[in-house]
């Protein structure tokens, strides 16, 4: 017997959303915004971590125009909280407050190990790896 054919869940490779439960693909392209109300930009990407599973930032992206020369800034995915009224994320800082935080503007790989304590500090949030 084929346990694919005969589990309904097998079936359908995209998560269902739940009342707690997001597929990533989703999460992508939504909405942040900030203190004020204001939108802010929208999350670019999460950057997971690889052997916990452990979400270790969300990246948001703003600046440019229509998406080129957009900067990037990873934020603690504990900063943000779902606001079904917007359809979108919040975070307690403001836009302006945002641009001091630590960023990066290209795929620079090296950029996590030699800046994420940083991005941590900024926000005031104690680091996924403790």
């Amino acid at each position: 017997m084929n346990h694919s054919q005969t589990n309904p869940a097998n079936s359908d490779p995209y998560v269902k959303d739940t009342p707690s439960l997001i597929a990533s693909d989703k999460v992508e392209g939504t909405a942040v915004y900030g203190l004020d109300g204001d939108r802010i930009g929208s999350i670019q990407r999460i950057i997971l971590e690889k052997r916990g599973g452990r979400v270790a930032y969300a990246v948001l992206s703003f600046g440019g125009f229509w998406g080129i020369g957009d900067d990037y800034y990873p934020l603690p995915w504990e900063k943000l909280t779902y606001d079904e009224s917007l359809d979108g994320y919040r975070i307690d800082l403001t836009k302006e407050q945002i641009e001091g935080a630590p960023r990066f503007r290209t795929d620079d790989n090296d950029w996590y190990r030699h800046n994420g304590r940083s991005v941590y500090d900024f926000y005031g949030v104690p680091p996924y790896w403790i």
